[in-house]
């Protein structure tokens, strides 16, 4: 079990045999920088699709050898992004990144029923690892970017996703809690009841290569001391490996939360469920989140 980034990129560099990714519309400074650490560091080698005198502008803005990439050369930011789709699905590469095209434009070139990278009654989801300081290893969380209100079986895809994707990167068999509001299953919260389905249907291996629980209230799945005040006795509760939010609100929250109010927190974020892993980090963060999911989705890679 890995219980930082930078022994996920050990673990990577030291396999030898690197995964191919593909950066759709990587043009920006941003996602070359990450790619370009990501070829120094051994986590992957990289093409990006887009137009080649706006990647030889962002190589010479962050200092990096453009040599050290495969360039394709599409100048339509819409045709790149299917571009580098197809390519996926021609097998030139083992896991696709979004670059500077938009959130919108990147999933519908994934979810296209004809040209997409998403299998037949497939479930697109969103996985984020996250190293918190004071936490004691990573956390996986979801979803807290693509599905709004999930119900019941929407939420064991969300659950089986955390489980695979915690696996890939090193653990055994993943702690799931299951969040709610409060630790009681209460008609009033249907949360709660979901949760505790949920966890009922991993007891029985309904939901297979996990531990869960739940309801749990997010400090009992936490913090083994507020579990033994409130007198909870839980295989989870303390010492979750993965949090599996009831919406994306308290999902996102969450996780923005960590981010901005955290000192030193580390972040990824890779979709799950199409037939590779795609990197979806926002346009805006920061060049490590971006190498981070990169070094997930590389990990994730079947």
């Amino acid at each position: 079990m890995f219980t930082t980034f930078k022994e996920i990129f050990a673990e990577l560099a030291g396999r030898g045999a690197r995964k191919r990714m593909v950066a759709a519309w990587g043009v920006d400074s941003h996602t070359i920088a990450a790619a370009g650490k990501a070829v120094d560091l051994g986590l992957a080698d990289v093409t990006l699709v887009g137009d080649e005198a706006l990647i030889a502008q962002a190589c010479k803005e962050e200092g990096v050898d453009m040599s050290k990439f495969d360039i394709v050369h599409n100048p339509v930011e819409l045709a790149a992004v299917a571009q580098a789709v197809q390519m996926i699905r021609d097998g030139q590469a083992d896991f696709l990144m979004k670059g500077l095209c938009s959130t919108d434009k990147f999933l519908r070139a994934i979810l296209n029923k004809e040209t997409g990278l998403l299998p037949p009654k497939g479930t697109l989801t969103h996985c984020t690892a996250l190293e918190i300081p004071s936490y004691h290893k990573l956390l996986f969380v979801g979803d807290v970017a693509v599905i709004p209100a999930p119900d019941i079986k929407q939420k064991q895809i969300i659950m089986e996703c955390l489980v695979k994707t915690a696996k890939a990167v090193g653990v055994e068999k993943p702690k799931v809690a299951i969040i709610a509001a409060t630790e009681q299953v209460l008609t009033s919260q249907p949360a709660t009841i979901d949760a505790a389905m949920l966890a009922k249907m991993a007891d029985r291996g309904q939901i297979k290569g996990c531990v869960a629980d739940g309801p749990l209230a997010l400090d009992v799945a936490i913090d083994k001391e507020s579990a033994e005040i409130k007198g909870l006795v839980s295989p989870v509760a303390g010492d979750a490996d993965c949090l599996l939010f009831p919406n994306i609100e308290s999902g996102n929250v969450f996780y923005k939360a960590n981010s901005k109010l955290v000192p030193g927190v580390k972040q990824a974020g890779i979709l799950v469920g199409a037939k590779v892993p795609c990197v979806l980090s926002s346009r805006a963060d920061s060049i490590d989140t971006k190498l981070n999911s990169i070094a997930v989705a590389a990990m994730s890679v079947k």
